[in-house]
């Protein structure tokens, strides 16, 4: 099912936005705001992920709940994102929240942008890749200390780097 991209283009301009911003304060804005990965096409990205990898990252949309290997991963290691390889999770963040998607309860600073999402109605927070910004997932105030934090993450969206 192919989603609507108005809650996408919504996000991207916020980051043009801050692209127009004198490159002095650029940096501090969104130190990724020159990333390559922000400048592929479509096309590209669809050539340089699979499917369902491209489905969630390029195009918001959600793997379906218990199909991620990457919910068994128990070794030490980081968790980056599919798109670029920039590491958003510690592997020692990772715990097993029963939602049927890897979960973790605080990420590596500075490497996710939040957005409101109200696709399904209600609010929730969205956070994407801050350097190619690939949808990832959504953050709930229900997870365990000491954050009370749950990054929800779609597995497709992640590639597991061991230690």
């Amino acid at each position: 099912m192919h989603k609507t991209t108005t809650p996408r283009r919504a996000f991207l301009s916020g980051v043009l936005l801050v692209s127009l911003v004198p490159p002095s304060l650029a940096w501090a804005a969104d130190p990724y705001a020159s990333s390559p990965y922000r400048h592929l096409t479509p096309a590209e990205w669809r050539a340089k992920l699979p499917g369902p990898s491209f489905n969630v990252l390029r195009q918001e949309g959600t793997e379906a709940p218990f199909t991620s290997p990457l919910l068994n991963e128990h070794h030490k290691g980081q968790f980056v994102c599919l798109g670029c390889g920039l590491p958003l999770f510690k592997s020692e963040w990772k715990y097993n929240s029963g939602t049927g998607w890897p979960s973790f309860w605080t990420t590596i600073p500075g490497a996710l942008a939040k957005k409101a999402d109200f696709a399904i109605g209600v609010e929730r927070t969205e956070y994407h890749c801050a350097q190619c910004l690939g949808h990832q997932g959504h953050v709930f105030p229900d997870g365990p200390r000491p954050t009370g934090l749950r990054y929800c993450n779609n597995g497709v969206a992640l590639r597991f780097v061991a230690a």
